[in-house]
């Protein structure tokens, strides 16, 4: 680390930076941040044989991204470290793709959102001056829609199969409990379940070992427990099979998805620094 930016003097902006130049093409921006990542040799400047200019991150820098995620994974609740770890190991090994906490709207029948959604308004309901009489003489669609209520799902872990055919998506839902009053506060929310089914095909609880017992949860959830601690090596089962339905994703669903950025596997970025330097050394005997 160069004296003129000392790790001490490291922000979060300057890491922000490296992420984005990370996750970039690596197109210089040209500020004072730059400036101050190439003095302290956290990133360096390749020239192409066309004479474009673009950043790449030194070993160094990789490092210090993988060292502040440690650090950011060990500041974690243990909620949010037993997400990460049945992601990194059951999920992602399949090769679905899976998202964090997204936001999705999910649509329930009224009656199915009560009490807790009862004041919610109905989705594109027939305003108070159209001509027709009662409900029964609306359209069909509006008819649907008068009927429902929409409700904000945040889903623990949402993921889906990487696949090019709609139908062979299987999207699925997992959410996470680190305590027994955690998981109990969960169940009394009929609301938040039925969103969560109307947006996956199949939908499960993780939680520690000895939290519940499968018999206590709805029987349509499939039932994932953690054995072992889960800083060290813990291992997932399965103690119940989710109940399956189809699923067609919802337009919302989708550009929700678009909007989002979805999680990696922690080997990706071990590989990717061992090809980075390797590219390194491609690219300087090409240069020189």
């Amino acid at each position: 680390m160069s004296a003129s930016l000392p790790q001490r003097a490291l922000t979060r902006h300057h890491r922000t930076r490296l992420m984005q130049i990370w996750r970039s093409a690596g197109w210089p921006c040209q500020d004072a941040v730059e400036i101050e990542l190439l003095a302290a040799g956290l990133v360096w400047l390749q020239v192409s044989h066309e004479g474009r200019e673009q950043l790449r991150l030194t070993d160094a820098a990789i490092a210090l991204l993988a060292d502040a995620r440690r650090q950011g994974l060990r500041s974690a609740t243990l909620h949010d470290r037993i997400e990460h770890r049945f992601a990194q190991q059951h999920l992602l090994p399949q090769g679905r793709i899976v998202w964090r906490e997204l936001m999705l709207r999910a649509a329930l029948e009224e009656e199915a959102a009560k009490p807790e959604d009862a004041a919610a308004p109905p989705v594109d309901a027939p305003a108070s001056d159209m001509l027709w009489a009662d409900e029964s003489q609306l359209p069909v669609p509006l008819r649907r829609a008068a009927r429902r209520v929409w409700r904000v799902a945040r889903p623990d872990l949402f993921s889906v199969r990487n696949t090019s055919v709609p139908r062979y998506l299987q999207p699925q839902v997992h959410e996470v409990k680190a305590s027994r009053a955690d998981l109990l506060s969960d169940l009394r929310h009929r609301a938040k379940r039925l969103a969560y089914q109307w947006l996956s095909e199949e939908c499960h609880y993780v939680f520690p070992a000895g939290i519940a017992e499968p018999e206590e949860l709805p029987e349509e959830f499939g039932v994932w427990v953690m054995h072992g601690d889960v800083d060290d090596t813990p291992r997932f089962e399965l103690l119940r099979a989710a109940r399956h339905a189809h699923c067609s994703l919802p337009f919302t669903v989708w550009m929700a998805l678009c909007k989002a950025t979805p999680l990696a596997r922690d080997e990706d970025l071990r590989h990717a620094q061992g090809q980075l330097g390797s590219e390194r050394d491609d690219d300087d005997t090409a240069l020189g």
